[in-house]
């Protein structure tokens, strides 16, 4: 319980100039949401059937609680699956998390092009509060790129926008 309250007030002394992006995963993830549920052993009973079901935003909860160990043990291969889950079912708080986790290296090999075809993918999809941080965070990264790396980068988040509006669309039909 105390891990779970020490990442809550986390979230309220986090400020865009934290030193590390990981860390301020929290200010954009809503802490609020797993708070509600009194204890993380709560949240996990409540989120985990519906990120089961395949509910994208339960699914980066449950991958957020992985990666801090809030009611399960902490793992981050765990964490970066369902960043995947999530993501690939255009979530922004998924594509943001797992774009951050490809750039550090935490539970997957660290790959600057797959962290910015994410972090894109996330400030095209983020509500308008977090846009500002989500392209500052791509930017940072497209810094540590080539000018190949980042043409890369670019293709790969317009064809993955592509290929998800075909299948938006042939679902309709």
């Amino acid at each position: 319980m105390d891990k779970f309250l020490r990442s809550i007030s986390s979230v309220l002394i986090l400020g865009l100039n934290a030193t590390s992006a990981v860390i301020a995963a929290d200010a954009v993830v809503d802490m609020g949401l797993i708070a509600n549920y009194g204890s993380p052993a709560n949240a996990l009973k409540r989120i985990g059937p519906q990120a089961q079901r395949g509910n994208a935003g339960a699914e980066a909860l449950l991958g957020y609680m992985y990666e801090h160990g809030l009611g399960v043990p902490q793992s981050w291969p765990a964490a970066v699956d369902y960043y995947l889950l999530a993501a690939e079912q255009g979530d922004a708080t998924g594509q943001y998390l797992l774009g951050l986790t490809y750039d550090k290296g935490f539970g997957i090999s660290r790959d600057v092009v797959q962290a910015y075809k994410w972090l894109d993918l996330a400030a095209a999809h983020t509500p308008t509060k977090n846009r500002e941080y989500f392209l500052r965070l791509r930017d940072a990264v497209a810094a540590k790129m080539t000018r190949a790396q980042l043409d890369l980068g670019q293709q790969l988040a317009l064809e993955w926008s592509m290929t998800r509006t075909r299948r938006q669309t042939s679902k309709q039909y």
